[in-house]
């Protein structure tokens, strides 16, 4: 029997450089490729997608032919310049694609799958991640580092609040400009992103300048991880918990406020760091949730849990019933299934993993 891991007593600390070298496929999605992604034969769509991607692949597959836009204007001072020094697409009529569909359709599988096969020098983060990155580095230093790249995935693209809007609006619009191509996989289509969340009316010139980059296609298709299978396994006891964090190596164990008060008061960037020699996390006695602050943090926290394998061993409310039924009717609806249909995967982990 071990002392298990308190989340609750961390306090980790995360450099921009770290940020930065992080930004590839999780563990999760290190070894998916084209070829082993497989379509429901009931979705055309699914296999249709294939073909798009593929197509653009064999263009991203080739360096970069020519310097970056920024490193041209690297010590220029005039904008005029900029304009002067521009140059058209001439590989892909959009600079980025965007897959939009539901939860568990394959759409992140095959975003790693178009990184893998891309030329460098390439990036892959969530969008959670792009915005903490450009919180970290600052505007122009981020533009900087990251118009060197030939290629930029963005997972689960989505837009929270008016800062995220024009912020991202700004930085997708500069890469652009410097020849990056994008690729982005959301529950949203574009010229819907920020609907139930704030006045997106307010910024509709950022989000249709944002949904004029991407070449739009739909994934459709039911959740694979929920395919014939019960919708979430039976909570264990809490001294179930106790017992299988003790047991397990690298398991954690915390009591369910403590967590999320521990994640108010870290941000969110470093909830990876937070799991960092985590094997299996245990958390007591969930609670129904109400408050959209906790909420959203513990949806990005589920995020970086699936994106490193780490099983899931929980008391409490079943994982299905932990929002409330208000915010599965609100903005956030889509954030939330996304968390619940994590989770439950990540639960039938733990519950089938020896101690």
């Amino acid at each position: 029997m071990g002392v298990p891991i308190r989340l609750s007593e961390r306090r980790p600390e995360v450099s921009p450089d770290r940020l930065l070298s992080e930004c590839v496929p999780p563990p999760r999605f290190a070894d998916v490729r084209f070829g082993n992604y497989r379509p429901n034969p009931d979705e055309p769509s699914q296999a249709e997608i294939l073909g798009v991607l593929g197509d653009r692949a064999e263009v991203l597959a080739e360096p970069r032919k020519e310097p970056t836009l920024w490193s041209r204007l690297r010590g220029s001072k005039s904008r005029g310049s900029r304009s002067r020094g521009s140059r058209s697409r001439p590989e892909l009529e959009k600079a980025g694609i965007y897959l939009d569909g539901g939860f568990g359709v394959g759409k992140t599988h095959l975003l790693a799958s178009l990184w893998h096969v891309s030329a460098g020098p390439k990036m892959y983060c969530t969008f959670v991640e792009l915005t903490n990155l450009v919180g970290a580095l600052g505007m122009r230093p981020a533009v900087a580092a990251l118009s060197e790249y030939r290629l930029i995935c963005i997972d689960e693209f989505e837009l929270d609040d008016p800062g995220d809007t024009v912020l991202i609006s700004r930085l997708l619009g500069q890469l652009v400009e410097a020849g990056v191509q994008l690729a982005a996989t959301s529950n949203t289509l574009p010229d819907k992103l920020g609907e139930g969340r704030f006045q997106a009316t307010d910024f509709l010139r950022e989000i249709q300048g944002l949904a004029s980059n991407f070449d739009v296609r739909r994934i459709d298709g039911p959740d694979y991880r929920h395919r014939g299978l019960p919708v979430a396994p039976e909570p264990w006891t809490d001294e179930q918990v106790e017992q299988v964090a003790a047991e397990r190596a690298g398991a954690s164990c915390d009591h369910f406020v403590d967590l999320y008060r521990q994640l108010a008061e870290l941000h969110p960037s470093k909830y990876g760091a937070l799991l960092d020699g985590v094997e299996t996390v245990g958390i007591q006695d969930i609670r129904l949730l109400t408050d959209e602050n906790v909420a959203l943090r513990l949806v990005v926290l589920a995020d970086r849990m699936y994106d490193r394998n780490i099983p899931l061993v929980a008391s409490g409310v079943p994982l299905d019933q932990m929002f409330s039924p208000e915010m599965l009717k609100g903005g956030y609806r889509k954030k939330y299934l996304r968390a619940v249909s994590r989770l439950i995967a990540l639960a039938r982990e733990g519950a089938t993993q020896p101690n």
